[in-house]
């Protein structure tokens, strides 16, 4: 565990990956949603039921547009240097998910990560993307539930994105995938 001072009167205990494991090992946090970001344990929103859809329709229509190109991952851990976030997509090299039988994802491993956003925006649009990016993930997506808009991230630069849009409609092309169109508004459902 490292320390880093926050005031003169207060100390914010950071934990590193091998801490967090240790933590998840032992049972800990067994009935909680936690996840770890930039080194500090983070409960996770409870899931809305448009959450949930909007997690299944969007890994029902990546995985119809990948087919055979990569693997689409829900709401399962990927490791960083200093987090171990649960993103609600990830879409990752390999061929089977037994592929991540002895580890999860690693960033070289990752081609788009995606949160949906109900009531978690502003996380999902700043601590989160700054996480990516500093990650060097080289794509972020952020659906947006309740203004009905797509977030891009794209061109990771040190804790941020040099690309950003926010999209309502319009085909997109994944970075990794150019030849694979995806409808905007089919994604957004």
């Amino acid at each position: 565990m490292q320390s880093s001072k926050t005031s003169p009167s207060k100390t914010l205990m950071r934990w590193t990956l091998d801490d967090y494991h240790q933590l998840v090992k032992s049972g800990i946090l067994r009935d909680r949603r936690i996840e770890l970001l930039q080194g500090e344990l983070i409960e996770m929103a409870p899931e809305s039921p448009i959450h949930t859809s909007k997690t299944a329709s969007g890994a029902e229509y990546l995985r119809q547009k990948l087919s055979g190109l990569a693997l689409i991952r829900e709401a399962h851990p990927i490791t960083l240097e200093t987090s171990e976030p649960e993103p609600d997509l990830a879409v990752v090299k390999g061929s089977s998910h037994q592929d991540y039988a002895d580890h999860h994802p690693y960033p070289e491993d990752i081609f788009l990560l995606v949160e949906i956003a109900n009531s978690t925006l502003a996380y999902d649009l700043n601590e989160k993307q700054q996480t990516y990016a500093a990650a060097n993930i080289p794509e972020y997506w952020v659906l947006d539930t309740v203004n009905k808009k797509l977030h891009v991230f794209r061109q990771p630069q040190s804790k941020a994105y040099k690309e950003t849009l926010a999209l309502d409609s319009g085909i997109l092309t994944l970075v990794a995938f150019p030849a694979v169109q995806i409808s905007v508004k089919a994604f957004l459902g």
